[in-house]
């Protein structure tokens, strides 16, 4: 079996970088955080969202929508999440490849809650992506299918308001029911 480091890390980056695929993790302000699995209804919830958002973007040509796990590289030595879907607009500055993640900031990012993470993703990851200027970004509650949604203006986010069983994106111009 090969070693994970031929020679030692030099940056927490480095480390992250070399975890194992698969792994949830993420590492936000040279911090790692762990994730066990997702259950089976946020699983579910995440596949609604996800197919609604593909047909309305991808199927018009209007960008791309990723699913998780996938990684999103917001600066280049200590930011990097795996949201569970983001939305990349055609007019977005940010890059990725086919065999490699995405470098930049996503224009729409959905996070569906798992139980005993709630701060996580209402707190922590909403005032990473609200630094970093992704225009919108949404919180799924699996279990109420509540929403809370956030959009960026004047480099603070704005509470769209909350709904039940709907996501309606502001800057999509686009209402999904789940």
């Amino acid at each position: 079996m090969k070693p994970v480091f031929d020679t030692p890390p030099r940056t927490i980056m480095e480390v992250y970088k070399n975890l194992p695929e698969g792994t949830l993790a993420e590492l936000i302000d040279n911090v790692i955080y762990m994730s066990p699995s997702p259950v089976k209804n946020h699983q579910q919830v995440l596949q609604t969202i996800f197919r609604r958002l593909s047909e309305a973007i991808e199927d018009v040509g209007k960008g791309e929508v990723i699913i998780a796990p996938f990684g999103v590289y917001l600066d280049a030595t200590s930011n990097a999440v795996q949201p569970d879907i983001i939305v990349i607009l055609n007019t977005n500055k940010g890059h990725s490849k086919p065999n490699g993640h995405f470098h930049g900031v996503p224009d729409v990012i959905v996070e569906i809650l798992s139980s005993g993470h709630k701060d996580y993703d209402l707190v922590r990851k909403k005032e990473l992506y609200e630094r970093f200027g992704v225009k919108e970004y949404w919180i799924v509650d699996p279990s109420s299918k509540e929403t809370l949604g956030y959009c960026l203006q004047d480099s603070e986010f704005n509470k769209l308001g909350n709904e039940k069983r709907n996501i309606t994106f502001k800057l999509l111009k686009l209402t999904i029911s789940f």
